[in-house]
């Protein structure tokens, strides 16, 4: 990336300005919305790199993207420890769609930024995404310890494939995250 402001975004310019951030960055489209992204991982955990909105007659060219990673939950996952995280987290917002526990921060240049502060972007978003992987262990060991099971792991998804969705997983038991 320049050093000139940066006023759109493209998937060139971002896998550029992950990939000089030590990022390995891979481009996929996806099949239901035959719309190109970029994937990528920190921490052992696969996240997407998902266009935003687009400027009027510039297919390649939009103002935001949202980096998410998607986790998948078995079992019940009390919503209070997700609104626990967000309400002593800023910048990324975690939110469950189940089986999935999805981890969400929107970047947008509207206004135009300096590239360095997509930089920031970036290691604010790796910040988190450890922070986050750290967070749901713990909680979910001492859930394990309060319902009086094995305790349940965290583990997060790093295959560049879609988990596969586990419908049939006991309600009753502790949340697992994979």
């Amino acid at each position: 990336m320049t050093d000139a402001v940066i006023t759109k975004l493209s998937l060139d310019t971002l896998r550029e300005g992950f990939q000089s951030a030590g990022y390995r960055v891979e481009a996929l489209t996806d099949p239901v919305a035959n719309i190109q992204y970029l994937r990528s991982a920190t921490a052992g955990l696969a996240f997407d790199i998902r266009p935003g909105n687009q400027f009027v007659g510039e297919e390649q060219a939009f103002a935001d993207v949202a980096l998410v990673a998607a986790l998948q939950v078995q079992g019940e996952l009390p919503l209070d420890l997700v609104n626990r995280w967000n309400a002593t987290r800023r910048f990324g917002r975690l939110q469950v769609s189940h089986p999935f526990l999805v981890f969400c921060l929107d970047v947008s240049v509207a206004g135009g930024v300096a590239p360095n502060y997509l930089r920031g972007q970036i290691e604010i978003w790796d910040r988190l995404v450890q922070e986050l992987i750290a967070y749901l262990r713990e909680e979910l060991r001492k859930l394990g310890a309060t319902n009086g099971a094995t305790a349940p792991v965290a583990q997060p998804a790093a295959k560049a494939e879609e988990p596969a969705l586990d419908r049939a997983a006991d309600l009753g038991a502790p949340a697992t995250i994979q």
